[in-house]
């Protein structure tokens, strides 16, 4: 078993592996995106866990059942595409936000192919991300 020190990871509240499957999971290398998606989700009372690095997030998923995840596309060294393509294979019950700064057509294209629950460019609406992650969420207590 692969040890999980040092990685860059915090979570909203001390979460046993039953209730890491509710948390909902954002993986961001802007720190600014991050804290800014933990406090919306929190002032909705959704617990999260975030994730800096894309490599985090990935040895995460070996060991935790993720329901939600909140997806940046463009990070550095693993992009986003590249973890959906490894999360697909890993965990295909996880359902995927994506979100973005680029409205690049063929990346969103290839994206979309991947069907997230929901495509945001940012900057986007509070209200219409809350009702995307609900009804993620809402799927996945249906699946």
């Amino acid at each position: 078993m692969r040890s999980m020190a040092g990685a860059s990871w915090r979570t909203t509240q001390d979460m046993s592996m039953k209730s890491e499957e509710s948390a909902v999971c954002l993986v961001d290398d802007d720190p600014l995106v991050l804290n800014s998606l933990r406090h919306l989700l929190a002032s909705d009372g959704i617990a999260t866990r975030s994730f800096d690095k894309g490599e985090t997030f990935l040895a995460h998923i070996e060991f935790y059942s993720v329901a939600l995840v909140v997806l940046d596309i463009w990070m550095e060294r693993v992009s986003g595409l590249e973890i959906m393509a490894r999360l697909f294979v890993v965990s295909p019950q996880t359902r995927v936000i994506v979100i973005t700064a680029r409205n690049d057509l063929a990346v969103r294209a290839t994206a979309v192919a991947s069907s997230p629950v929901a495509f945001f460019i940012k900057p986007f609406s509070d209200e219409k991300f809350l009702a995307a992650v609900h009804n993620a969420l809402a799927q996945g207590k249906n699946s």
